[in-house]
């Protein structure tokens, strides 16, 4: 059942600045920006949406996460960026590390998930909105991305999100309830349980991607529902309340 924690963690690693005002035109609204440098990256940001054609994303995503954010610091290699991952899951904290690299005005994620990401125009200030590629197994999908530097975003700025997904031809996005809490900064908060799961997953292969293939091709919610009971009651077990 950890697996299903672990590849439930890799999911959600999947990744501007623009107009005070947000935008209806749909050529505005899908057209890539140039990225300054890593810079503008690094820092804090939110998980507050993503809108994404893999089937049974939205199902997946009830189960396994409550909030989610991710931290990007500069790692010593030009170009690139560390990405820590704290993602809230039943209760408690998980954490993975990876690194993102800066190639061709995109964002490009190699490792388990490989995937490339483009910004896109937002008329939110701080904001990030982030168009994805990526496969998994021998089957490729989109997704679009919105992330903010701040808790909450809103409601014009949601709406403008929803439509350039619409524009993308996207189906209707997951919107993460905030009010669930994210966890907690470790370097404010230095008692805080967090359970890292770098070292697990980064020696996980493709192959354990099967499970994720498994999950998305599922249809009855029976099944979603007890399987996130057993993972609930797993993950209490092992690292309790």
């Amino acid at each position: 059942m950890m697996e299903c924690i672990h590849v439930a963690v890799v999911l959600f690693s999947l990744l501007s600045l623009g107009q005070s005002a947000p935008a209806t035109n749909c050529d505005i609204l899908t057209q890539p920006i140039q990225l300054s440098g890593r810079d503008q990256l690094l820092g804090r940001w939110n998980y507050m949406a993503e809108s994404t054609d893999m089937p049974g994303y939205t199902e997946l995503s009830k189960m396994f996460t409550a909030t989610v954010w991710w931290n990007f610091t500069a790692a010593a290699e030009e170009n690139v960026i560390t990405s820590i991952q704290y993602q809230k899951m039943f209760g408690l904290c998980f954490t993975y590390s990876y690194n993102l690299t800066l190639e061709n005005n995109a964002v490009v994620l190699v490792h388990l998930v490989p995937s490339t990401a483009f910004l896109l125009n937002t008329g939110c200030p701080a904001c990030m909105i982030l168009y994805y590629n990526y496969t998994i197994g021998k089957s490729s999908y989109r997704s679009l991305q919105l992330l903010s530097r701040r808790s909450q975003v809103s409601a014009a700025e949601l709406e403008e999100y929803k439509k350039q997904a619409e524009c993308l031809n996207l189906p209707a996005a997951v919107i993460m309830d905030v009010e669930k809490g994210f966890c907690p900064d470790p370097s404010l908060s230095k008692d805080t349980k967090i359970i890292d799961l770098t070292s697990t997953i980064s020696n996980m292969s493709f192959d354990d991607m099967n499970l994720m293939d498994m999950l998305r091709n599922v249809k009855g919610s029976s099944f979603l529902n007890d399987a996130f009971s057993k993972l609930s009651n797993t993950a209490t077990a092992m690292f309790g309340n």
